[in-house]
């Protein structure tokens, strides 16, 4: 177990391929925890929506019987991993929390088993192959972030990652490791042309949260072809500077390992004093949908 007074630690970020087999998925996810935590993580954090094929690309009632509520049988198994394993788990998954009500939901175990909290995925996408908003209700928790034996951990999920305000609200919880559980993906048409541009703009934004608010970084992304989709892996750990600390490949399952120095986190933040400098008293606007400066707003 790590010592609970160090500010250094090792992070592990799983990238899976994933079937229709639900247990098969859970069975691989336990052991690739196992693989990561015998190798010395301490914080470990799973893809989005590890338990089956991602959902969202087609708009079928039955699928949401692949939800479960929380605590289920999914969360008390994950759990019970974290406290045999002494180990930070965060864990992606599709939560039944009311009949007709579900949302995309992650949650964060500390080293002793203790749910620190549940964080439900606020931006919601509707694109085509990415039809979230039939099965996923808004979260209503907001930007969060956990105490846990390694730190403040904050968790945004996905579609979340392309907004600053997002990280930025987190980053003022508190957060010292913010973690973006993923499921993104090329459409094969497309990935000749704009594949390395598309891949480029999404790590190159979470970098930018990064070094905006001077916290770590771990994203975990799923790989493989499911469907009208492949899954382009990728999965990256940054330092407070948005350097990519290590970086998956997009073809193949991998566990990524990176040390996360969190003192870089003061050093970052007095050399490049983003926070100190924020005019908070000039954002208003940010609550508008729009300025327009014809109207006035």
């Amino acid at each position: 177990m790590k010592n609970k007074n160090a500010r250094s630690f090792k992070a592990a970020a799983l990238q899976m391929s994933c079937s229709d087999d639900k247990q098969a998925n859970i069975d691989k996810a336990e052991q690739q925890i196992r693989e990561a935590a015998a190798a010395g993580a301490n914080l470990i954090c799973l893809q989005e929506l590890f338990h089956g094929l991602y959902p969202c690309q087609t708009e079928d009632h039955d699928r949401f019987e692949e939800a479960e509520p929380i605590p289920g049988p999914i969360t008390e198994h994950m759990q019970g991993l974290a406290k045999e394993l002494g180990i930070v788990l965060v864990v992606s998954m599709f939560e039944r929390r009311a009949a007709g009500l579900y949302h995309n939901t992650a949650v964060v175990f500390d080293d002793d088993g203790r749910q620190c909290g549940i964080y439900r995925k606020m931006h919601i996408p509707d694109d085509p192959l990415y039809y979230e908003k039939f099965y996923f209700t808004p979260g209503d928790l907001g930007f969060r972030s956990f105490e846990t034996s390694l730190g403040r951990v904050g968790v945004c999920v996905c579609w979340d990652q392309w907004f600053p305000e997002a990280a930025r609200m987190t980053a003022l919880t508190g957060a010292e490791v913010l973690v973006y559980p993923t499921a993104i993906g090329w459409h094969p048409s497309e990935k000749e042309e704009f594949g390395a541009s598309q891949y480029s703009a999404w790590q190159t934004m979470m970098r930018s949260h990064s070094i905006a608010n001077g916290i770590h970084v771990v994203a975990p992304n799923r790989v493989g072809m499911e469907g009208d989709i492949q899954f382009w892996g990728g999965s990256f750990i940054s330092d407070p500077y948005g350097n990519v600390l290590c970086q998956a490949a997009h073809d193949k399952e991998q566990i990524l390992y990176a040390d996360l120095d969190l003192s870089l986190m003061n050093t970052a933040r007095t050399h490049w004093p983003f926070l100190r400098d924020r005019r908070i008293d000039a954002y208003s606007g940010l609550c508008k949908r729009f300025i327009d400066e014809t109207t006035n707003g």
